[in-house]
This record gives structure tokens, sequence and C-alpha cells, in this order.
């Protein structure tokens, strides 16, 4: 009767080791990997990945709570899965990295035709007159500060 009473509690402690296991493997994944090249993992490798390594933990700690010594052979061999599993994410994110789209469409090439006028027309300016935009933005901004009101009576809605 002693064992049956033990057996419920292994298995709810086995299945709380497993969904923590999960968070961590997930949480390790992203911080070790980052989280961008996790984003670009398909999602049916991170289910296989991660839920397998996290299974593979709590079979190792189940390999070691069920027989005497806790570094046994059936205990080394799932941590060997688990950790061969977590070299799998790894390699995952480093594909991922290898093959992801950038936006290089998006930016001008340095040879482009408005940075060529833009340092003719002012040789030492910035392209597009950006200093006398950042001027002209403080200017308004100090104007705007001096004609704020200074007190809650001038701030009165008209009646």
């Amino acid at each position: 009767m002693k064992v049956l009473t033990r057996m419920p509690l292994l298995r709810l402690a086995y299945a709380t080791q497993f969904l923590i296991a999960l968070i961590a493997v997930f949480v390790l994944w992203s911080q070790v990997g980052g989280q961008s090249h996790l984003d670009l993992v398909p999602w049916y490798l991170k289910l296989v990945f991660g839920a397998g390594s996290a299974f593979a933990a709590v079979k190792a700690t189940a390999a070691a709570v069920g027989r005497e010594r806790p570094w046994n052979g059936q205990s080394l061999r799932w941590l060997g899965v688990t950790i061969a599993l977590l070299v799998c994410c790894g390699l995952a994110s480093y594909y991922a990295h290898l093959n992801e789209e950038t936006d290089e469409g998006d930016q001008p090439e340095a040879g482009s035709l408005s940075s060529a006028l833009s340092s003719t027309i002012h040789p030492g300016a910035a392209p597009f007159g950006h200093g006398l935009y950042i001027r002209a933005r403080s200017d308004s901004a100090r104007r705007l500060a001096l004609s704020a009101p200074t007190s809650l009576t001038t701030m009165r809605s008209p009646s």
C-alpha cells in the first residue's frame, strides 16, 4: 500500500518537472540562441526539440529516482539524449541565423543619386539639410515654451 500512495505523488512531481523544464528549455534557447533567431525557427522544430528535451530531462530524473544509484546507465543515457536535443536546438538557431532574410532593398546605396546631389549642393552639410531641420525644430520648441501659460489663473477656460 505504501507504493500505491507514492506513485501518484511521483507522477505529479514528474508532470510539474516537465512543465518547468519546458519553460526552462525555451528561456535557455531564447537567451543563448537569440529571440529573433528563435522566432525564425519553424514551429514543428520548436515542438520536437523543446518538448523532446524537456521529456528527456524528466526521463533522466525518473531513471535516477528509480534505481539505487542516481548515476546509472539509464540516467546517463537520458542525460545524453537531453544534451543532444539541446545541441539540435542550437543548430536550428544557427541555421535560422545563416538563412535569415535581410531588408537590403530598403536601404539606399552609398553611390545613389540623392547622396550625390546632396553632396554637390552643400558639400559639408548633412544629407537633406538635417542640421537646418534640427535648428528649426529647436527654435519652434523654444517659442512654444515661452508662450506657454505659467500659472493656473492664465489657464482658465473662456466662459
